[in-house]
């Protein structure tokens, strides 16, 4: 029987352990790709954000952006995405001829990569990200809106001082920020033009009757429609009795009252 010869053997060992070795690399690597990116893109947004309220950024699956456009596709006017992230929402409106599509984000790595997206789709002339609080956003020229209802974009705005309710009762979301969605309610009841679209992903609006439903679990969409706005509403009315410098993008917790809208048909 021919043995192996000792050098050749050796040989082969150095190169097998080579290989592993450089597969380790390889996942070294990639994990500190990934560190970099969080890093980069995602921690520095988390500072604004209270603890209470942090989750990791999620971007819009393909099947939730596709249902997005299917409950605003041929609608006129402006779009606009609240928490607009890495801009692939804006990017797919501005696509499908909803225009014009403006994006507000607070993270600016996140609006940074939405207008590099747009760069490389050929777009950038045609779609707008904006570093802002939607809390500060005028809606008052809006028709049509997406909002993906995640704690990162609903409660940076908000003024510590100033209570959050409690959840509504049959929403299934973290209570520490769920009771901020009937001021968000709020906001788009008193600043939306009659007839304009509200479409909100991953959770519903606790107190406005959906007019459309897509998808399902973590996929499904809400829309709603606004039968009324550009009212005085109790948003306004508690932001006007401060002072200039310190008026806030929010009300009290006793002047909470979430409008319902009817339900469409």
């Amino acid at each position: 029987m021919e043995q192996d010869d000792p050098a050749e053997a050796l040989t082969e060992l150095r190169e097998r352990r080579l290989g592993a070795l450089e597969l380790l690399q390889a996942a070294a690597g990639s994990g500190l790709a990934a560190y970099a990116v969080w890093a980069l893109l995602l921690q520095p947004g988390f500072r604004r954000v209270p603890l209470r309220l942090q989750v990791p950024y999620v971007g819009a699956s393909a099947r939730q952006v596709e249902h997005v456009l299917s409950l605003l596709r041929g609608r006129p006017g402006k779009t606009v995405d609240l928490g607009s992230g890495d801009g692939r929402i804006v990017l797919a409106a501005h696509r499908c001829g909803l225009r014009p599509a403006v994006g507000y984000e607070l993270n600016p790595w996140l609006v940074a990569l939405a207008r590099l997206h747009a760069w490389r789709a050929g777009c950038a002339g045609s779609v707008r990200y904006h570093r802002e609080d939607l809390w500060k956003v005028s809606l008052r020229d809006c028709r049509n809106v997406s909002v993906f209802l995640a704690p990162s974009v609903v409660g940076p705005g908000l003024p510590a001082r100033w209570e959050v309710p409690a959840a509504p009762q049959g929403i299934h979301c973290p209570e520490a920020w769920a009771g901020l969605l009937p001021l968000l309610e709020d906001k788009l009841q008193a600043e939306l033009p009659a007839g304009a679209r509200v479409v909100s992903g991953r959770f519903p609006l606790p107190t406005w009757q959906p007019v459309a439903m897509l998808g399902e679990g973590l996929d499904r969409v809400w829309a709603y429609e606004v039968p009324g706005g550009g009212g005085t509403s109790a948003w306004e009315a508690a932001s006007s009795q401060l002072p200039l410098d310190q008026a806030a993008p929010g009300p009290t917790t006793a002047s909470v009252a979430g409008t319902p809208i009817s339900q469409a048909g």
